[in-house]
């Protein structure tokens, strides 16, 4: 069984920290820059609805369903997002790393690469996960070259699989990474990340 606790995980740049209540503001703040809401192939909360998700991504950690992360840039203590464990299966250790979203400004930066290797780190070396899965907007192209960039796989597509908050129907494409593909995956993204960003100070 995975035991999926709070956790704080970081970078010399980045820090992911448990979600919290008092970050609404500075959450509001990042999804602002550049209007989140607005994209069609995501899911970014309004402004005045920024704390109805907080509580309900809470409700969801003290249910064990999910550990929500604010996304933190260390130089200038910048909130920037959010990021969380989600869809937690504990009896066959997997997890989905979704509900990901970046301020605008932070996006194509080193923000979304560093966080994910930071959760699959997690997720493969403490966690003890076999398979951790990514999901996406089947027409988010940056996002499945964001996945595809780290190393995971397409296992398939979910068709017709949600509503969106404007009405279209999402079709779903599911990306994994497995235990065994791990240490390469690492690799590659130690390469590229370099080693001594990887280490907190």
């Amino acid at each position: 069984m995975l035991e999926i606790t709070p956790v704080t995980l970081s970078t010399n740049r980045l820090l992911l920290r448990p979600l919290e209540r008092s970050d609404e503001t500075a959450l509001i703040s990042a999804a602002s820059d550049g209007s989140l809401w607005e994209k069609r192939t995501t899911t970014v909360p309004r402004p005045e609805e920024m704390r109805v998700c907080i509580e309900k991504a809470l409700s969801q950690a003290a249910a064990g369903m999910a550990l929500p992360f604010t996304i933190i840039v260390r130089d200038g203590n910048l909130v920037v997002g959010s990021t969380r464990y989600m869809n937690i299966d504990a009896v066959n250790h997997r997890v989905e790393i979704g509900t990901t979203w970046i301020a605008q400004s932070w996006q194509r930066s080193f923000v979304n690469t560093q966080a994910k290797f930071l959760l699959l780190r997690h997720a493969f070396e403490t966690l003890g996960c076999i398979a951790v899965e990514l999901r996406t907007h089947s027409l988010n192209h940056q996002s499945r070259q964001a996945i595809e960039r780290l190393g995971a796989k397409q296992d398939g597509l979910f068709r017709r699989h949600m509503i969106m908050p404007d009405g279209h129907i999402r079709d779903t494409v599911v990306y994994s990474i497995i235990r065994e593909e791990w240490p390469l995956v690492k690799e590659e993204l130690s390469r590229r990340l370099g080693v001594d960003a990887l280490a907190a100070p």
